[in-house]
């Protein structure tokens, strides 16, 4: 079987690296991140690394902690040093080269908050960000100025402040909790947020982004879910970028929130060599409507200090929508999008599809290259409306 052929399918991956008595607290979250990899020594004992990756390690302490959970590290294939799960977690030199186009605040989120832990960009919806930890951590992090404790600057979250702003602010309809990872919460913390962001009657709904569910699928219980769930309409955005993360235990605490009632879509981000290619993108996002999880946006990597070695082309992204759509069903098309440098939000970018517009019509290309001329609305007529009001008075008698 061709190695692609692997990611089309749901395996199960526990323990691997682990010694077998590992498997009697595997499913426990709390030993799962006990027990994650977290320095020099313990990367070592479980793979070769390449000299390149151990200078990595060395300086990721002074910019972004290195930590992997015993699930996401099972996941590498200790035999190919491109492997795709590898090159997201693992720390490179690469990382401590800054390109003269990077930023450490790419987003400029430090520039839309109103009050610490609180960014009001848009009109009706807010980015509150309740942690700085998360399970596991991702080597081109947007927030890695904030996230692990060992970045540029420290998190600082005015709760009492941020709600008050809330209750004030009549237009915002829509918070998203993230961070840091906010499902690393205790059950009763996260029930204590929401319900108090559920006491404003403003707030329509509630989102979380999570990379919980892939790196720690163990930590989505039963009692997580039954507490979520009263706090509806509550979605969660996931954020997986190839297809190898949706394992037997990733599919099955997706089941669980859906189950939960709770609508998921998935955020990728283009990584050079890990998932810029239309195969790789199409495996995934196949496999997360298996899941019940729409795929939604795929971002072009933001300009974070230290990322140059893991960021494509634009092209690439335009080039992958291109290859799903009328490749694949709808629902998996997600959109591919670039955040403003500096602040200016979300903008959608697609294939060109309208090739010529006048004001009697536009000629449209298909995905198989074709032309297609459709014609703008025809200006109706005073005397055809005059002639259809006599049919309409000679049916009436």
């Amino acid at each position: 079987m061709h190695e692609f052929d692997t990611h089309t399918t749901f395996r199960s991956h526990a323990p691997g690296y682990w010694p077998a008595e590992a498997m009697e607290q595997w499913h426990d979250h709390r030993w799962q991140l006990r027990n994650r990899i977290d320095s020099l020594a313990d990367l070592e004992a479980k793979l070769v690394l390449s000299d390149e990756e151990r200078a990595g390690v060395l300086l990721a302490g002074t910019k972004l902690a290195m930590a992997i959970t015993p699930h996401f590290f099972n996941l590498i294939d200790r035999e190919n040093p491109d492997c795709p799960i590898r090159r997201q977690v693992i720390p490179r030199i690469e990382e401590g080269w800054n390109a003269p186009e990077e930023m450490a605040d790419p987003c400029g989120e430090d520039h839309h908050m109103p009050v610490p832990g609180l960014v009001h960009r848009y009109p009706d919806r807010v980015l509150f960000l309740v942690t700085d930890r998360c399970a596991s951590y991702c080597r081109y992090c947007t927030r890695s100025r904030v996230v692990s404790g060992v970045g540029e600057q420290q998190l600082e979250t005015h709760w009492e402040a941020a709600f008050r702003y809330l209750e004030t602010h009549t237009e915002i309809r829509d918070v998203l909790l993230s961070g840091g990872d906010p499902l690393l919460f205790s059950d009763a913390k996260l029930d204590r947020i929401l319900s108090r962001l559920r006491s404003i009657p403003h707030l329509q709904f509630l989102r979380i982004g999570s990379r919980i569910p892939i790196f720690l699928p163990q930590r989505i219980t039963p009692e997580l879910c039954d507490m979520l769930k009263k706090h509806h309409p509550l979605f969660i955005s996931i954020h997986t970028n190839h297809p190898r993360e949706l394992t037997l235990e990733v599919r099955d605490a997706l089941a669980r929130l859906a189950d939960a009632g709770i609508p998921l879509g998935n955020q990728s981000v283009m990584l050079r060599g890990i998932n810029d290619s239309v195969e790789v993108q199409k495996a995934l996002v196949h496999k997360l409507l298996m899941c019940r999880v729409k795929p939604y946006y795929i971002y072009q990597c933001d300009l974070i200090h230290g990322s140059s070695h893991l960021r494509t082309p634009v092209a690439s992204g335009i080039e992958i929508i291109e290859g799903l759509r009328g490749h694949t069903t709808g629902y998996a098309i997600p959109q591919f999008v670039i955040d403003g440098p500096g602040g200016g939000g979300k903008i959608p970018l697609n294939p060109n599809y309208v090739i010529d517009s006048s004001p009697s019509h536009v000629t449209l290309r298909n995905f198989e290259g074709n032309l297609f001329e459709y014609p703008n609305p025809s200006p109706i007529q005073p005397d055809d409306l005059l002639s259809l009001r006599h049919r309409a008075l000679a049916k009436a008698r």
